[in-house]
C-alpha cells in the first residue's frame, strides 16, 4: 500500500466513522427527564422474539423495561439469554407484575403470600426490585368494608415478607394498583383515593400506590390533585392517554402539565409507558421520551 492508498483509507474510514456517528446522533434520545422513564412491554413489540423487544426498547431510547410474567415458562437457557440481551441493550428490569391471586380475599391470602415468596426467585435472577400486587375482584357476600380491610392486613403480611430485602441493590417494593370500572367491572380496588387510604393504613416505606393515570382518569379523574396530596406514598407512574390508551397527547389528558407536576415535587421513582402506539412503536416511544424531556426542560 502506498502513501496514496493509505491517505485514502484513512480518508474513507473518517467518512464512515463520522457517518456512524451522525446516525447515532440522529438516532439518539434527546434531551434528559426528570425522573426516570420505562417502558410496560406487554404494549409493544408483541410480535418479536423477547430479546429483540428489548432491541427496540433500546433502540427507542429507554433503558428500563417491566414485565408481566413473561418469563413464568422460562428454562435456564431462556433466562441466560434474556440477561445477555438485556446486559447488551443495556436495560434494566424495574418491575414486574402477574401474581394470580390479590390481597382483598382472605380466603387467598395464604395462596398469595406463598406466591410472592416464589416470585422472589426470578426477581432474583432478573435483577427486578419491584412487584406489583392486585385487590382481586369483589368476593361475593363480603362487605366492601371486609376487603377494604383483608387489603390492609395482606399487604401488611406481606410487607413482612419484603422487610429489608434488597435485589441488585434497591429495597424490594410492592406496589398496589387500581383497575378502572370500564376495563374490569367486577374488581375491587377502582379508586386511587381508597387504594392511597389503603397504603397509608399499612404505613410501611416498601409498600407503595401504583398511580395509573389511564385508569384514574376513567375512574375519577382529578389526577394532579393526588399527585399534590399523595407523592409521598407514590411508587410508581403509569402512562397511557384516555380513550384508547394510546400515547400521551392523543386524548383527554394533559400530560404536559402532569410531567411538570411531577418535576415540581421532584419525584424520583419511575414513569412508565403503558400505551398501545397508534402508528410505529418506535417512533411513538420517542415522542413520549421527548415529550417528558421538552415539558420539564426549563424547571
Amino acid at each position: 500500500m502506498n502513501r496514496r492508498q493509505f491517505a485514502q483509507g484513512i480518508a474513507s474510514a473518517t467518512l464512515a466513522a463520522s457517518a456512524l456517528r451522525t446516525e447515532a446522533a440522529e438516532n439518539a434520545p434527546s434531551g434528559t427527564t426528570p425522573f426516570p422513564l420505562s417502558i410496560m412491554l406487554w404494549t409493544v413489540f408483541t410480535d418479536l422474539p423477547f430479546e429483540e423487544r428489548l432491541a427496540k426498547v433500546a433502540e427507542a431510547g429507554y433503558t428500563n423495561v417491566e414485565l408481566v410474567g413473561e418469563y413464568n415458562k422460562w428454562s435456564e437457557a431462556d433466562y441466560a439469554k434474556a440477561i445477555a440481551a438485556a446486559k447488551q441493550h443495556g436495560i434494566h428490569f424495574d418491575t414486574t407484575a402477574g401474581l394470580h391471586n390479590g390481597v382483598g380475599n382472605p380466603a387467598v391470602r395464604d395462596a398469595f403470600l406463598a406466591e410472592l415468596k416464589e416470585a422472589f426467585t426470578p426477581m432474583e435472577k432478573l435483577s427486578c426490585p419491584a412487584m406489583i400486587v392486585m385487590s382481586g375482584n369483589i368476593v361475593p357476600g363480603l362487605s366492601h368494608e371486609a376487603q377494604h380491610a383483608s387489603c390492609i392486613e395482606g399487604l401488611k403480611r406481606a410487607a413482612a415478607l419484603v422487610e429489608g430485602k434488597q435485589i441488585d441493590g434497591q429495597p424490594v417494593r410492592l406496589l398496589l394498583e387500581c383497575i378502572d370500572p370500564e376495563e374490569n367491572p367486577k374488581y375491587f380496588l377502582q379508586s386511587a383515593a381508597e387504594a392511597i387510604e389503603i397504603i397509608r393504613a399499612v404505613n410501611h416505606p416498601q409498600v407503595q400506590f401504583l398511580y395509573d393515570l389511564f385508569h384514574e382518569q376513567i375512574a375519577e379523574g382529578n389526577l394532579i390533585e393526588k399527585l399534590d396530596k399523595h407523592i409521598d406514598v407514590i411508587g410508581l407512574i403509569h402512562i397511557a392517554d384516555v380513550p384508547g390508551r394510546h400515547e400521551p397527547g392523543t386524548g383527554e389528558i394533559n400530560y404536559a402539565n402532569v410531567y411538570r407536576k411531577l418535576a415540581q415535587l421532584k419525584y424520583k421513582h419511575i414513569a412508565a409507558m403503558e400505551f398501545k402506539p397508534l402508528g410505529d412503536a418506535v417512533t411513538s416511544l420517542r415522542k413520549a421520551r421527548e415529550m417528558v424531556a421538552s415539558t420539564t426542560a426549563a424547571l
